[in-house]
């Protein structure tokens, strides 16, 4: 699991056709490079637009306008506990008033509404299951607040978990699934529009890896959100403001990391269950503390989502609890998050 830092900046920030490749390119390698250059442009030229600045009361994000009656997605943490925004197209210095429409904290995805959608261009999003490693992309946002910046790489690996740390704002969050490019992701670059050559957006850049050893971001590693899933999440947020169908095993508790004296984590504590949710069914109680799922060792929050991000809805697995001293295997059917 890597872990992550935000992407999004601070607001002392300064303002300021089928795919082509190398490879099918004919002709001498200058004609290649021309020919790459070429699509380049003309992805940069049809995406900007709909790549826009938000701005909250405490940083800077970038959105992706995703219909035509002014919808954008963007970051949850982008929009952080805000409820209105100001958003600023690229072609433009005057800000259009947006609005919140709805979040989804355990993906980081969030749908804001621009009042007056006028002139807002949708992007067009991609079937991230058709992604593959090596694909050319480009990564559009506003880092550090220079509007309209790009940047590229390739796809660097798929169906990566990340893990995000908590903020003032939101828990700490598992990601499953993730795409991960060289693509630089910068804060600022939050919520922007990872695309391929086809000019369509295969996923949000979300954030970057950090290096504990050199205590900063650690360069041409960063994670967007798959399309498909700000898709499904989207819809449904633009629907009805909520998310009822989002894909990922649950066991419907509310819980806190439990630590030892020296202050490590042990387990994680039950501190609420849901009634008639999966673990109520299969006689989990508050006070409990989780010290094991399907095999693996639980030691703190963090591990549990990790563990639920890779099992599916419906599946029963053993969950091991303690409970007053002594452990107890029992098995739960997972619900849905």
């Amino acid at each position: 699991m890597a872990v992550l830092g935000g992407c999004t900046s601070d607001s002392d920030g300064t303002s300021a056709a089928p795919t082509t490749s190398a490879a099918e390119s004919s002709g001498s390698p200058a004609n290649s490079a021309a020919g790459l250059q070429d699509a380049y442009q003309r992805v940069i030229t049809n995406v900007l637009p709909s790549v826009v600045e938000i701005r909250s009361s405490t940083g800077l994000g970038s959105g992706v306008v995703y219909d035509d009656a002014g919808h954008i997605v963007t970051n949850a943490h982008v929009v952080g506990a805000d409820k209105d925004f100001d958003v600023l197209t690229s072609g433009s210095a005057t800000p259009l008033q947006a609005t919140l429409v709805g979040t989804f904290q355990p993906n980081d995805i969030a749908v804001i509404k621009v009042e007056d959608p006028h002139g807002l261009v949708p992007a067009t999003f991609a079937d991230s299951s058709e992604v593959r490693v090596g694909d050319i992309v480009l990564a559009m946002g506003n880092p550090l607040g220079l509007s309209a910046t790009v940047t590229d790489g390739i796809v660097s690996a798929l169906g990566r978990e990340v893990s995000e740390p908590a903020t003032d704002f939101s828990p700490p969050a598992t990601l499953p699934n993730m795409i991960q490019t060289s693509a630089a992701i910068n804060p600022g670059n939050s919520g922007g529009a990872l695309v391929n050559l086809d000019g369509h957006v295969i996923g949000v850049p979300t954030a970057a890896a950090t290096n504990p050893e050199a205590g900063g971001l650690a360069p041409g590693i960063g994670f967007a959100v798959p399309s498909n899933t700000v898709k499904r999440l989207a819809d449904q947020l633009v629907a009805t403001g909520t998310v009822t169908d989002s894909g990922r095993a649950a066991l419907g508790v509310g819980v806190t990391t439990v630590v030892d004296n020296a202050g490590r984590p042990q387990g994680v504590g039950v501190i609420s269950v849901q009634p008639g949710g999966p673990a109520d069914q299969a006689g989990i109680q508050p006070g409990d503390i989780i010290v094991a799922v399907n095999g693996t060792t639980i030691a703190s929050t963090q591990a549990l989502g990790a563990v639920l991000a890779d099992l599916e809805v419906g599946t029963t697995v053993p969950v091991t609890v303690r409970r007053d001293g002594d452990e107890r295997q029992l098995q739960v059917t997972l619900g849905e998050l």
